[in-house]
């Protein structure tokens, strides 16, 4: 059946009215560093309003067409400066009652205004996470979209803007079965722009990226550089640290430049995190940041920072808080990691089950925690879809850009309890592939599944792993806690095992004895029995329990817990301890 083109209304008949905005789609490649450069705040108040049937795309409202070809007005259903106003960073679950359970696209808009500071001058707006997908629109057309709520992007907007400027910003909260991470996962969906906005100035050729680290293997007596530059093919920079006395010119061809320096630096660790002011410049153009310099290796099974064995005694984090949701802030991470360190007497976080906020890495490079990042390739994602493989590998390399310079960051994960099937195999051995491509400074892992019919640590993607993580719910999820000790004997790795989850639930304040679920006692027996079997097994290097807070998790709601995962050691006001929260601490302290 023909329509008629006069009678044609496309944004009512139009079904797939998202593809054409596939085309700009932002990723990795256009990324730039943001270390030490000066940027422009865009967070404050933001004009919002909640798009369910998602006319700001089905009916190109981003346009703002407000006049026919003849000039003539027409009646418009949008009206962006008259929307109530909403504050970003934030998640709009916190911050309107009846936005708690949205899910869908959320709409923002705000005016900046720009004059040019020096002739030449390129400009970008960068995006520190949107939730999940972002379409962003300037002065009335897309300049991008981009997939990953937690990894940042940048999009140059150098020719594109104006002295008065318009910018929208379509945040879909919408999970999808072939996206990364897909529908089902047991964390809360929180959405909306809910870390910074930032408007940045570059020169014409600025540095893109840099690594710099401790050369491996070179005796601690080497630092390594990498760098990329963006407007130059060639020319020189130069390396600066100095409390080292580094100040080597490189000299960078075809936009890349590397060298190795002569340099001994104070190591970095938990106990010593020791930290340099270094800096790259090129002509007109500069990086700064505060660096440590460590080397983290596998030798066998055992687990080498700086060469002496470690056992990474450790505990899961969730990005979620009780009042601000997914948003966090510099006290809030500066008191977890205090309570890790001094009180649980930890070395190591694991940031679950998605890329944490970058201000967490920055601090604990400052106060000295260990840190496991992670991608949330989780649960069943579509293995055999490309397009879900390309995504994850996008969300991987975001990442690795972004925390590339951090020495607390020790291990890359590329995933969590997967299914070990010939398409999971594949999708995730490419992905520890572009991790060791890109990055021999570090470990890669991914927390598997024990094989239960064969009661034994068994999955082929461990060949492709530095380290083999191991999440376990014995005496919990299965109540047969001997096969925890069937398990541990009947397997015989040839490199180290992190537990990186186990655990049980319990309500604060909720007591029983030892034999009833959902009690302090219950939780607190099952932790006893786990770390007595886990610290008498010589190939397990470490433990990440879940989790150390109580966090929301919508699938969760018997009366114990309310909405709530209460497999934390400490409850949801971060305040509370629970008895368990004893056990682990006394068991680190003497290990």
């Amino acid at each position: 059946m023909s329509t008629k083109p006069g009678n044609f209304n496309s944004e009512i008949h139009v079904l797939d009215y998202r593809s054409p905005f596939n085309k700009f789609r932002v990723g990795r490649d256009q990324l730039i560093s943001i270390d030490g450069r000066e940027t422009e705040s865009l967070n404050g108040l933001w004009n919002f309003y909640t798009d369910p049937i998602e006319y700001l795309l089905r009916g190109a409202w981003y346009k703002e067409s407000r006049y026919d070809g003849e000039g003539r007005e027409k009646p418009c259903d949008y009206d962006f400066e008259a929307m109530d106003e909403i504050k970003v960073p934030s998640c709009w679950n916190m911050e309107r009652p009846e936005l708690f359970l949205y899910e869908n696209l959320g709409v923002y808009f705000r005016t900046f205004n720009y004059e040019k500071h020096e002739e030449g001058e390129r400009v970008f707006l960068h995006f520190e996470g949107v939730s999940y997908r972002a379409y962003i629109f300037l002065n009335g057309e897309c300049i991008a979209m981009h997939d990953g709520a937690s990894t940042p992007f940048s999009v140059e907007i150098t020719d594109k803007v104006k002295k008065t400027n318009r910018l929208i910003v379509g945040a879909d909260a919408k999970r999808q079965d072939e996206r990364v991470p897909m529908t089902n996962t047991d964390w809360f969906n929180y959405g909306g722009i809910y870390r910074d906005v930032l408007f940045v100035r570059t020169p014409k050729a600025f540095i893109k990226d840099w690594f710099v680290r401790l050369s491996p293997s070179s005796g601690y007596s080497e630092i390594a550089l990498d760098f990329t530059v963006d407007g130059s093919e060639s020319g020189k920079a130069v390396l600066s640290i100095p409390e080292l006395g580094v100040n080597e010119t490189v000299e960078y061809k075809g936009a890349k430049g590397k060298a190795v320096i002569k340099a001994k630096p104070e190591l970095w660790s938990p106990e010593n995190p020791k930290l340099y002011d270094v800096k790259l410049s090129i002509d007109g153009d500069s990086l700064s940041d505060r660096i440590g310099f460590r080397e983290f290796r596998v030798e066998g099974d055992k687990i080498l920072l700086n060469g002496k064995e470690r056992f990474m005694k450790g505990i899961c984090v969730h990005e979620d808080h009780i009042d601000l949701g997914k948003c966090t802030d510099e006290e809030t991470i500066r008191e977890t990691i205090r309570v890790v360190k001094e009180e649980l007497h930890g070395v190591f976080i694991r940031l679950a089950h998605y890329p944490h906020t970058r201000l967490f890495a920055k601090i604990a490079d400052e106060m000295g925690i260990m840190l496991w990042e992670e991608i949330p390739v989780y649960w069943a994602i579509a293995f055999n879809n490309e397009k879900t493989y390309e995504d994850a590998e996008n969300q991987l390399g975001e990442l690795m850009r972004r925390d590339i310079n951090r020495a607390s960051v020790v291990i890359w994960s590329v995933g969590n309890e997967n299914p070990d099937t010939d398409d999971r195999f594949s999708f995730m051995s490419r992905l520890a592939g572009y991790v060791k491509e890109n990055d021999p400074t570090r470990a890669v892992s991914a927390a598997c599944l024990v094989d239960e019919v064969g009661e034994k640590i068994d999955d082929r993607l461990a060949d492709k792993l530095d380290i083999i993580g191991v999440n376990e719910y014995y005496g919990w999820y299965n109540p047969d806690f001997s096969k925890l000790g069937r398990v541990l004997r009947n397997s015989n790795p040839d490199k180290p095992v992190i537990i990186t989850e186990v655990g049980a639930g319990a309500r604060a304040g909720n007591h029983g004895t030892s034999d009833m679920l959902w009690t302090e006692e219950r939780q607190e027996l099952l932790y006893k029995k786990q770390v007595d079997q886990i610290g008498g097994c010589s190939y397990i290097k470490g433990v990440s329990p879940w989790i150390l807070y109580d966090f929301r998790a919508q699938r969760r709601v018997n009366r114990y817990q309310e909405g709530f995962n209460r497999k934390g050691l400490i409850d949801s006001d971060r305040k509370t301890h629970k008895k368990a929260f004893r056990v682990l601490s006394d068991f680190y302290k003497t290990k």
